[in-house]
């Protein structure tokens, strides 16, 4: 993989350790108060762009690596689960036991996409916000291993 984007990489890395970071307030007041509707559209926010981040990093290494195509309709799928694959270009760029866990914040991206922020749901939220920290760390390790 090119310097360059291993640069990028970084950047995008350093992005989502801030947003991490910065989230833990809220994180806190949720956990002592129930959210209310700002909370929750603030919580979906967060989440979708914990996930929107990651996919970006994921983009990059399928370009610098793959190089095919992302055309399909499915395409968000199929680059998340290209990440937990070996191809004949690259390692696996993430951990198997990472699958599960990842999937769901894919599964809210997409709900979040297509739902009115009246509709989020403090139970389905809540241990994805919660463990966001913790999950960030490993796929981090993962990453920060991958293009090193």
């Amino acid at each position: 993989m090119d310097e360059i984007t291993k640069e990028k990489i970084n950047l995008e890395i350093s992005k989502i350790d801030t947003l991490v970071s910065k989230s833990s307030l809220l994180l806190t007041k949720c956990k002592n108060t129930e959210p209310d509707f700002f909370d929750l559209n603030a919580a979906g926010s967060i989440l979708h762009s914990f996930y929107n981040d990651l996919e970006s990093i994921f983009k990059l290494i399928h370009k610098a690596t793959d190089n095919t195509p992302l055309t399909s309709t499915m395409w968000h799928s199929e680059l998340f689960h290209s990440m937990f694959k070996e191809t004949e270009k690259r390692k696996a760029v993430l951990s198997q036991d990472l699958e599960e866990p990842l999937k769901e914040y894919l599964g809210f991206r997409h709900v979040f996409r297509h739902s009115y922020g009246y509709e989020l749901d403090w139970e389905r939220l809540s241990p994805l916000f919660s463990e966001m920290s913790e999950i960030w760390q490993r796929i981090k390790n993962c990453l920060v291993e991958f293009i090193n």
